[in-house]
């Protein structure tokens, strides 16, 4: 099979499908296809093991698919399906990234133990509050003889798949027509998943509500501004964008409009402030093994995404945007040290971390070299794992209504569950970036970059920003260790062995990346964008 291809412009030659460099990508949307036909043909109660299966199955077969193709892929990238798609080596660090991430959410939402009958509602479209609500939420215990009528929706696999395939895609495209309609397939599982939690069934209705309203105007920006800058261009593909911009006799309006709404649309998906009104409400309703996915792997392609545009298409004109940004940065970092100072609920309190961290990220992002690629790429990537650890301790913490997320019950937390307490603070070390976790490893990449680069007054924000956010860490581990807990505290649930497994694997990658970071930087510093 062939498509039609560009290259030089203006002459049409035959393109062939490179299938082993996007079979990766491949393997996760058709296994997201199958598992929609599971749920239209197998029992139910035949499908939570099958759908556990093949997700498992995808994201394992898409690892070693990508392994066998970097073993002989070309250092300078190509592009395929008719230029749509570029697969270079930030583009597999990304897809490497995201597929690791992915297998540990996966684990988290299989997972039937710390919620009986998992953490998703049996029925979606049950009113909140209703009779049936509370009989579904409780129906599920296992001395039940009709519990198995009440276990949890297994769609979240199925969609969990084709928001990971659209992660895949978007931080992969080469054009920004591509980049839209993967945005929007990465993005519509998510708005559905964020409404499905058994417990709080009102809140994360609000949730997905909010965050797809929220999703839908940060989708319009986007789409405006790919308008404008085909306007400016004559094309959607970013290479052509950017020699437009580099010599062209138009007027900049259209360039400049444009670029400022595309911009605008990537940073809402990262969550950066200002535009992350969405993210402390989404995080909280959300089930949380939805919230450690979207913490952890959305962030990934959003970020993935911004570094693509900013250094494949806009590099030219970095002199007009790169005050913007810097301002953004600033706006972002304060935003999420200074709020989430104030925060009760602990799922807020790492989401307006989430908030300081994309601030952290940016600063890497608008260096546009290969120093600030790489260590964008590593921070990424240790950020995700750490995340999704915490929020897999978090779900295991729980009073009889769920999950006890305000501060003030996890008080003697230590007492309690020792081994609990310790993992957690080890992760809140590594988000404050205290030596000898790979927090620390980040964040130090990421300002020698910057460093180089002449933005040393942007690094010391940065830094003040980490010692404020370093406060509401430290609080919450002073509250495990150092206060006495309530007589009729929460308690901490055994988890089952997928949760076990998440929170395994992101804590020893925590540890191992601060410890030995040597291999995942070679990595992230092995390629460039592919730039035709």
């Amino acid at each position: 099979m062939v498509f039609l291809a560009q290259d030089p412009p203006g002459k049409e030659t035959l393109a062939p499908i490179n299938y082993p460099a996007i079979l990766p990508m491949l393997i996760i949307l058709g296994a997201a296809c199958v598992g929609v036909l599971l749920e239209a043909f197998l029992p139910r109660h035949q499908r939570w093991s099958a759908q556990v299966f093949l997700t498992l199955l995808a994201l394992v077969g898409a690892g070693l698919a990508m392994a066998v193709y970097m073993t002989d892929a070309p250092v300078g990238g190509e592009l395929t399906l008719s230029s749509s798609i570029a697969v270079d080596r930030p583009a597999l660090f990304l897809w490497g990234t995201l597929l690791a991430l992915g297998l540990g959410s996966v684990l988290m939402i299989a997972d039937r133990s710390v919620e009986p009958g998992g953490a998703f509602v049996a029925q979606a479209a049950i009113r909140p509050g209703t009779v049936q609500d509370r009989e579904q939420r409780l129906g599920a215990q296992p001395h039940r003889r009709d519990a198995a009528k009440y276990q949890m929706q297994t769609e979240v696999f199925p969609l969990t798949l084709f928001a990971l395939g659209g992660m895949m895609v978007f931080c992969a495209a080469n054009d920004l027509l591509t980049m839209f309609v993967a945005l929007e397939v990465l993005s519509l599982p998510l708005y559905l998943m964020c409404g499905l939690a058994r417990r709080r069934r009102l809140l994360s209705q609000e949730s997905a509500v909010k965050y797809f309203l929220l999703g839908a105007f940060s989708s319009a920006f986007f789409l405006y501004g790919l308008a404008l800058l085909y306007g400016y261009s004559g094309s959607v593909r970013l290479a052509d964008i950017a020699d437009a911009a580099a010599g062209s006799d138009r007027s900049d309006t259209l360039l400049f409009g444009g670029m400022a709404l595309l911009i605008v649309g990537l940073l809402f998906k990262g969550s950066v402030g200002p535009f992350h009104t969405w993210t402390p409400d989404v995080y909280q309703g959300s089930p949380t093994p939805i919230t450690a996915f979207m913490a952890a792997c959305t962030k990934v392609a959003a970020f993935g995404a911004i570094l693509r545009v900013l250094t494949v298409g806009l590099e030219s004109t970095q002199w007009e945007w790169r005050g913007v940004l810097w301002g953004v940065a600033i706006v972002s970092m304060v935003i999420g040290a200074v709020l989430g100072l104030t925060q009760t609920d602990i799922k807020r309190m790492i989401a307006y971390s989430s908030i300081a961290h994309a601030g952290f990220l940016l600063i890497g992002a608008i260096v546009l070299s290969p120093e600030g690629v790489s260590s964008t790429l590593f921070y990424l990537l240790t950020y995700g794992f750490t995340t999704l650890a915490a929020f897999g301790v978090i779900s295991l913490v729980r009073d009889a209504d769920g999950e006890a997320t305000h501060l003030s019950q996890w008080a003697g937390l230590a007492k309690r569950a020792p081994l609990v307490a310790a993992v957690f603070a080890f992760l809140l070390f590594a988000m404050a970036g205290i030596p000898l976790t790979s927090g620390f490893i980040g964040k130090f990449v990421v300002f020698s970059a910057a460093l180089s680069d002449g933005m040393a007054p942007l690094v010391v924000v940065a830094l003040v920003a980490s010692a404020v956010t370093a406060f509401f860490y430290l609080r919450v581990i002073v509250l495990m260790y150092f206060s006495e807990p309530a007589p009729d505290g929460p308690s901490v649930v055994v988890p089952g062995a997928f949760t076990t497994a998440a929170i395994t694997l992101g804590v020893v990658v925590t540890l191992l990346l601060g410890l030995v970071p040597a291999f995942a930087l070679d990595w992230a510093n092995a390629g460039t964008f592919a730039l035709r």
